[in-house]
């Protein structure tokens, strides 16, 4: 497929649906579960892994982190399982690692050695676990509104109960009141509910509630996080309640580069200009080694 740069189109000013057109969407499979992905521009390659309950378009080109990547570097996006136009199994056994796993299969099937990977919130939790697997596969981590799975309690446990259980019925009522930001009124059940079915509209429930409940497979010992040997980036808002996670970290792996966006909550991080420009900096900061 020929690439072409959007190095000449302006940012701010690109149009929704002309992205789409160029950025082709493709279908691999990843080991039985269809998989969705786009890739746009040349260069060293550039994997972008989206949130819960996201896609491609909602949470890397609608924000414009994929174009703004794609006009220096050969960027690749991926519908993780059970989101967006990837296959969506209902059994929590085809989550957990295996989504990690999609990403270094897709490198294989685009005969890509090494990568920089970018994941935001379950993507970062995703690609946090899959560089301590198989870190000779990443040239730098990116991590965005979340820092990986840093142990398991039984209040996490909590959590991803009440959380798969409403989302069986279609609700993201505890997530939505988790990651709201603390500086602001709490939403009224009409926000929650309005704002749960503007996410859910076109996915598969069963499946994202199955998402949910590998969460506690994604665990990755802080430990084996601050002994990666890659360059890692720390993207967080201040209002994001995460940010507490990426301090966790850093104390324990003093190499980190942390940016923080102030003002910004975990839904609204990734379409400020600081987001995007912290990544693009960090990115340029860390080429691959070229061949002596």
């Amino acid at each position: 497929m020929q690439r072409r740069s959007l190095g000449t189109l302006a940012i701010g000013s690109i149009l929704f649906p002309a992205l789409l057109h160029a950025a082709e969407d493709r279908r691999f499979d990843s080991a039985g579960v269809p998989i969705r992905f786009i890739e746009e521009g040349s260069g060293e390659p550039v994997i972008l892994l989206h949130g819960y309950g996201s896609n491609i378009d909602r949470g890397w080109v609608a924000p414009g982190v994929f174009p703004a990547i794609a006009a220096r570097y050969r960027t690749i996006a991926i519908d993780a399982r059970g989101h967006g136009a990837s296959g969506k199994p209902h059994d929590r056994a085809l989550y957990g690692p295996e989504m990690g796993r999609d990403v270094t299969r897709l490198m294989d099937h685009l005969d890509i050695r090494q990568a920089h990977i970018v994941g935001y919130s379950m993507g970062a939790h995703i690609v946090a676990q899959l560089a301590t697997l198989e870190p000779q596969r990443f040239l730098t981590l990116t991590l965005g509104g979340a820092a990986g799975r840093l142990g398991w309690t039984e209040e996490d446990q909590r959590r991803v109960d009440i959380e798969s259980a409403e989302m069986d019925q279609g609700l993201l009522r505890s997530q939505f009141l988790r990651l709201w930001p603390r500086d602001r009124p709490p939403p009224t059940d009409e926000e929650i509910r309005a704002d749960s079915a503007r996410r859910l509209a076109g996915q598969d429930p069963r499946a994202l509630a199955a998402v949910r409940r590998s969460n506690p497979d994604q665990v990755v010992a802080v430990e084996r996080l601050a002994a990666l040997p890659m360059p890692v980036l720390g993207i967080v808002g201040t209002a994001d309640p995460y940010l507490r996670d990426f301090e966790r970290l850093k104390a324990a792996m003093p190499a980190l580069s942390l940016v923080t966006i102030p003002g910004a909550s975990h839904s609204s991080a990734p379409a400020t200009p600081q987001f995007r420009e912290a990544l693009l900096a960090f990115l340029q900061a860390h080429p691959a080694a070229t061949p002596g």
